[in-house]
């Protein structure tokens, strides 16, 4: 069976970090990725790690803030997000698929968690 249960969502203080956390299983696709999408605004591709090769890819909107991360033994994503700021404020999801930060090369995706940042 495949799933993708993404979780780690709160409400912070701008300036927080917080670590969010993707259990992927069933799926055979080499890439997970995180997304995000704010109300009325498009998808966003954040980051995403190839699960066998560790190869990184990150947007320009969250690379030095954000690192992703994998603990195989757990089948685990991990987003840890750092100085975040109100803009950051969105829905997160996490995905499987083909790589890269398009949403259309995923296929695979979890319900997502809410991430609210106050100024």
């Amino acid at each position: 069976q495949v799933q993708l249960v993404a979780s780690g969502g709160a409400s912070v203080a701008a300036g927080a970090s917080l670590t969010l956390s993707c259990v992927v299983s069933g799926s055979t696709y080499d890439f997970v990725a995180w997304f995000r999408e704010a109300p009325g605004g498009e998808r966003e591709g954040l980051a995403t790690i190839s699960r066998t090769t560790g190869l990184t890819e990150y947007a320009d909107s969250v690379e030095g803030r954000f690192t992703i991360s994998q603990d195989r033994a757990r089948r685990t994503t991990i987003l840890q997000m750092n100085r975040l700021q109100p803009e950051d404020s969105a829905r997160y999801l996490c995905a499987s698929g083909r790589g890269g930060l398009n949403r259309r090369q995923y296929d695979l995706w979890a319900t997502g968690t809410q991430v609210t940042v106050s100024a």
